[in-house]
């Protein structure tokens, strides 16, 4: 059963920085495709991010340039690395996984982690 929790979002004003982690558990985590998420206030949530069991990371052109992802197998976490931050960044982000690439494009999953919430205002 995947288990995944997400960490590191906070408060920073326009322009600044976070890393955001997920730690994902009960998985073989070469096998699965990782996505991360957000969901802004009063909207639904949407997928910013994928990196593929290939090591193909793919960005939502929202965050292309700003946002990079990257992985330690060793710890099993993808991370995401979030630069020049704008208050349209505010939400709560989520990671989840899946081994059909598919099932992460369009957010197939049974269940979501609480993921962590980050906000961006001066």
């Amino acid at each position: 059963q995947v288990h995944l929790v997400e960490s590191g979002g906070g408060l920073v004003p326009p322009g600044g920085s976070l890393n955001l982690s997920c730690v994902a558990s009960g998985i073989t985590f070469k096998t699965y495709n990782m996505g991360w998420f957000r969901q802004a206030p009063g909207k639904q949530r949407e997928l910013i991010a994928v990196r593929s069991t290939r090591g193909i990371i793919t960005l939502a052109d929202s965050v292309k340039g700003r946002f990079t992802v990257s992985s330690d197998y060793a710890k099993t976490t993808v991370y995401l690395r979030m630069d020049n931050l704008k208050s349209e960044d505010t939400g709560v982000y989520f990671c989840n996984a899946a081994e059909p690439l598919a099932k992460v494009m369009t957010a197939d999953f049974p269940s979501w982690g609480q993921g962590t919430q980050v906000t961006v205002s001066s």
